[in-house]
């Protein structure tokens, strides 16, 4: 096909290959964490981090990245101030995020939008080959700290009481965690955009979910079903010149609803068996 000749589709099939290994990962720790919003808080909070960058004149990326570190620090000191109502944090700064980021481009009037409509939406023509290595760098960084702090995590996850007194420090690590998914924000977000970068990042977990019940094989399937919905909605955003997260997203979308009418047909199925047998055994009998 001709988009392969292209450096900036071979570049953004480099990106979404490497965010296909990184995105089920987080994905659910942070379903099972119950912060599944805080994939959506951070990457609005993004947007700050963008408008700064266009408002002093560097690189949004750089950044976006430092302020989603301090946000995603600060997310967790106000989880452990509101920890009945969490939700409160996520609410406060969502709201608080995007209003600097509308400030901020209100001080910057000048040729912004078109800009500010690239890291909104994602772009596929975007994707320069320093993402790539930010993207490598970052997929290394997040497989190796799973396998190391794999079962520590596992802990954390399903239990913090338990945690605690196994004497972890569920403190930093749940602010490492936290500042890695708001990096892993920052570096994709200008691919697939921040309104649906959450999208990205939860889905997949999600849809494995189904399938699978082992903490490894969701993690797995996640993968497989994140390259199949991040290549198909790239060519899908090449083809139609539609915007690559909702692309993307969409492919995820119908994914999660084939696997659950395929699903419910095999139960249904299963059940009709299960019933057939009763019903032979009884007459035997």
């Amino acid at each position: 096909m001709e988009m392969f000749f292209y450096g900036f589709m071979q570049r953004a099939f480099q990106a979404s290959f490497l965010i296909s290994l990184i995105a089920p990962v987080l994905g659910l720790f942070l379903i099972l964490r119950r912060q599944s919003l805080m994939a959506d808080t951070l990457s609005h909070v993004s947007l700050a981090g963008v408008a700064l960058g266009m408002l002093l004149g560097t690189d949004p990326t750089w950044t976006n990245i430092i302020v989603v570190i301090g946000v995603a620090i600060l997310l967790e000191y106000l989880r452990m101030i509101y920890r009945t109502y969490s939700e409160i944090s996520v609410a406060m700064l969502m709201s608080g995020g995007m209003a600097v980021a509308l400030v901020l481009l209100g001080l910057n009037e000048g040729g912004a939008s078109l800009n500010i409509n690239q890291f909104l939406f994602g772009s596929i023509v975007t994707i320069s080959q320093q993402q790539i290595w930010l993207l490598l760098g970052l997929t290394l960084a997040i497989g190796s700290l799973y396998i190391i702090f794999r079962k520590p995590m596992y802990i954390l996850t399903f239990d913090e009481d338990t945690a605690f007194t196994a004497g972890l420090p569920i403190k930093r690590m749940s602010i490492l965690f936290n500042v890695l998914t708001g990096v892993t924000i920052a570096v994709i977000m200008p691919i697939v955009g921040a309104l649906l970068v959450s999208a990205i990042i939860i889905l997949p977990a999600a849809i494995s979910m189904r399938l699978s019940k082992s903490f490894n094989g969701v993690i797995l399937i996640g993968i497989v079903i994140a390259v199949i919905g991040m290549l198909s909605g790239l060519t899908a955003s090449y083809q139609y010149g539609t915007p690559p997260g909702a692309s993307i997203t969409l492919i995820f979308i119908f994914i999660f609803g084939l696997t659950t009418a395929i699903k419910k047909l095999f139960s249904a199925s299963q059940y009709e068996r299960l019933t057939r047998r009763r019903n032979i055994t009884g007459d035997t009998d």
